[in-house]
């Protein structure tokens, strides 16, 4: 799930620290690391990887972040719950059995958690499965259905999502599994996560992806600002 890293139109919170230029190409660093941890598992668990995107008119761009094998889905709907609900349906009539949806702001975001979410949406039975992140909302939702109440009416950005939505599954019953919290960089704060863990000095964050082209950037920046 993303948006086209533009200066200016991506990473709004970090951007006002860091300016516009650095925290669009972060989000690019962020989507091709992310992409790169879906593809590692995606052959052995035959099953396929799809960058979600707006705004319309990102192809060409998108297309040079994201491995050849990716597809591209637009969605380009104003709410975000509709955002969601669009991709689950659109990937489930396109035939697959479950849907996953990843966040493109984790960039360390260990590939076992997407092998154990789809091993787990492959188990019998309708279910939810969800990754909380830290700031009480989710990284990861997968699903076997459409379940648009999942994404109606939910305060996007807020500490209640996680909760809600688990609420939400209760109420219209399917089953839910909780996969390990994890973090997205939005901020300052969470940059300075990122850049804990990437230096193994994070207590709360251990054994996260290889984060190839995002440890590469901030090394960079590190450098030039030597």
């Amino acid at each position: 799930m993303c948006k086209a890293p533009r200066p200016g139109q991506t990473k709004t919170r970090l951007a006002a620290t860091i300016g516009g230029e650095q925290a669009a190409s972060l989000s690019a660093c962020f989507l091709h690391d992310v992409a790169a941890a879906i593809e590692s598992v995606a052959e052995s668990l035959r099953c396929e990887g799809y960058g979600v995107y707006t705004p319309a008119g990102a192809e060409a761009d998108l297309r040079r972040i994201f491995p050849p094998s990716f597809r591209l889905l637009l969605q380009s709907n104003a709410d975000f719950g509709n955002v969601l609900h669009g991709a689950v349906s659109d990937l489930l009539a396109a035939g697959h059995d479950c849907a996953v949806l990843v966040n493109g702001d984790s960039p360390t975001l260990p590939p076992n958690v997407l092998a154990n979410a789809i091993g787990l949406l492959r188990k019998p039975g309708d279910r939810m499965v969800l990754g909380p992140a830290s700031d009480g909302g989710y990284y990861l939702i997968g699903l076997k259905r459409p379940h648009p109440h999942l994404f109606v009416d939910i305060p996007w950005g807020t500490d209640a999502v996680a909760r809600l939505t688990l609420e939400r599954a209760a109420q219209i019953g399917i089953a839910a599994e909780l996969l390990p919290e994890w973090y997205d960089v939005d901020d300052i704060e969470t940059l300075g996560w990122l850049r804990d863990e990437l230096a193994g000095q994070s207590a709360r964050f251990k054994a996260g992806g290889k984060a190839a082209a995002t440890r590469a950037y901030l090394t960079a920046l590190s450098v030039a600002a030597q």
